[in-house]
């Protein structure tokens, strides 16, 4: 026993230090970060957009973001607030207001740290966009990727492996995958991977002990392990909607470990996802996502108009339609493909102007009157306007599109080279071990397929990798489950020298890359600025 326990402890010592290195470089990247233009500590239209809400929220009691986008610089010129990932749609006021298009529930939970924040201190996010923002970042991006480090070195400790192994799968969470760069920013992803490693600590936990149960222990299971697991399994959906596989995944996995597991599992995980559409409806007034409201609504009326009408005599038309004929003004935006969008106003009871949007567009003979359903298109639209540039043109071919964001300059391979060894992991997984591992291994694998095809089958305007930034970041939040696939197979390569070199060589190109990444997770990864410098590629597009 007692050679046995001196090898844990060294490595519970090691895992420490590793961990301790690894949020005190993120504590200091977080206390120093700064915009490009040195006004705040937003570092992308990603993050501003969510900022942009928490401050809304608690300063403003609202989900609209007008105010905090027409917040300007100190000279006028510039507006450090204002962001591409916004949506415009008419509000329960009645009035048209902008939102920020990122998903409610994680931005409402910031906004509540934020609250207390400032009622206990009385400092403002709009007055202090430098010091609130970074105090923030600690106070929930630290604690969640300790959470993130923490569970991983509990999920080594369960897998059956080598002790260089154990060690090599902490150090590739501290240093070898991108969740240090994201630390520094508000972000989903950061969250979405420390919830699926919680989800899998505890079920990999629970097998554990049911698996002792057999040799004689007594196992009584409770309900709060099965409870916090399915929140955390549906709160990782909450951060990315493609989780939704794996819980179902998930789901299936703590059914087939423990029946008994699943009031508890089911009972967290419905009340995480109640919560998702509950802060969705709540700020935009619509059950589905502002992700799903990108084309026409429903059909209202089919409107008589002359052979190529002009504007005026569009217009007159309007006015006559039964569903306009009670609105008090009228106004209408040609769009970009030839319709229009047609605003409404009218009086409430109130007497307070209420502002309704429709859409107009030549069908046959007559023109269809539907609901405006677009909140992506709107004046001065980044997503409508023919302003998109660099990635977020998107990538025509799939072909293309696969290879780089696996091989190629945003490459989950060639960026993260410790993850080469996931397939053989996943392959060896699915042979040996007891049979919960390897229903565990098959549902990662199976959902990771499912994931990647997803984003490769997406339309081309969606197929842009991510946007700016230094990795095929949709992937992420499997950085915890593919961790654990691997370790077992270093374990196997640790046997011989040259095989423990070959991981070695792996975790080293893997913090280089995160090692280029810290200043910004939203920038353009170093293969790809390297292959700008080169002559390779245009000049890169920063957003």
């Amino acid at each position: 026993m007692r050679k046995h326990e001196i090898p844990r402890q060294h490595r519970r010592n090691t895992y420490a230090i590793m961990i301790v290195a690894a949020l005190a470089l993120a504590a200091g990247r977080i206390s120093v970060v700064t915009s490009r233009e040195g006004d705040t500590a937003f570092l992308s239209a990603n993050d501003r957009s969510r900022w942009c809400t928490v401050a809304a929220l608690v300063e403003d009691g609202t989900f609209a973001i007008d105010r905090p986008i027409s917040i300007r610089s100190d000279d006028g010129k510039r507006r450090p607030w204002d962001t591409i990932d916004k949506v415009r749609h008419v509000g329960v006021d009645g009035q048209l207001h902008h939102y920020s298009s990122k998903p409610t529930l994680l931005v409402t939970m910031v906004a509540g740290v934020y609250g207390v924040v400032h009622h206990t201190t009385g400092l403002t996010l709009t007055e202090n966009p430098i010091y609130v923002p970074r105090l923030l970042l600690l106070l929930i991006n630290l604690p969640v990727l300790a959470l993130f480090l923490v569970t991983i070195a509990l999920i080594v400790e369960v897998i059956g492996a080598s002790d260089y192994a154990r060690r090599m799968g902490v150090a590739a969470a501290c240093f070898g995958t991108m969740m240090l760069p994201f630390t520094i920013s508000l972000n989903n992803h950061l969250f979405a991977a420390a919830a699926t490693s919680l989800t899998l600590w505890l079920y990999l936990r629970a097998a554990d002990k049911m698996t002792d149960s057999f040799s004689g222990m007594t196992y009584h299971p409770k309900f709060a392990p099965w409870f916090v697991a399915g929140a955390s399994a549906a709160f990782a959906v909450a951060c990315e909607l493609p989780a939704l596989s794996m819980l179902a995944l998930w789901t299936v996995l703590f059914a087939w470990l423990n029946p008994k597991s699943m009031p508890g599992f089911l009972t967290g995980a419905i009340l995480v996802l109640v919560g998702i559409v509950g802060t969705n409806q709540w700020a935009h007034g619509s059950l589905r996502t502002p992700y799903a409201h990108r084309g026409v609504g429903e059909d209202l009326e089919s409107i008589p108009m002359p052979s190529d009408p002009s504007k005026v005599q569009i217009q007159t038309a309007l006015e006559h339609s039964q569903t306009l004929m009670a609105a008090e003004k009228v106004t209408l935006r040609e769009l970009h493909d030839g319709g229009y969008e047609v605003l409404a106003e009218r009086f409430s009871p109130a007497n307070e102007v209420v502002q309704t949007l429709y859409e107009l567009r030549p069908s046959g003979a007559a023109w269809t009157l539907s609901v405006w359903d677009d909140w992506y298109d709107y004046p001065g639209s980044y997503w409508r306007s023919g302003k998109r540039r660099g990635v977020d043109l998107g990538e025509p071919s799939r072909v293309a599109y696969l290879f780089h964001a696996t091989l190629g300059y945003y490459g989950i391979f060639s960026l993260t080279p410790i993850w080469i060894l996931v397939p053989v992991g996943m392959i060896a997984g699915l042979r040996h071990g007891p049979g919960y591992m390897r229903r565990l291994t098959a549902a990662i694998a199976l959902a990771s397929v499912v994931c990647l095809v997803f984003y490769i089958a997406r339309p081309e305007i969606d197929r842009n990798y991510g946007g700016v930034s230094v990795c095929f970041r949709w992937m992420l939040w499997f950085a915890p489950l593919w961790l654990y696939c691997l370790v077992p197979e270093v374990s196997s390569l640790s046997e011989k020298f040259h095989g423990r070199c070959f991981t070695l060589v792996l975790l080293g190109a893997s913090a280089f890359s995160v090692a280029t990444s810290l200043s910004s997770p939203w920038q353009s990864p170093w293969i790809y600025r390297f292959a700008s410098f080169l002559g390779w590629l245009g000049n890169e597009m920063t957003r």
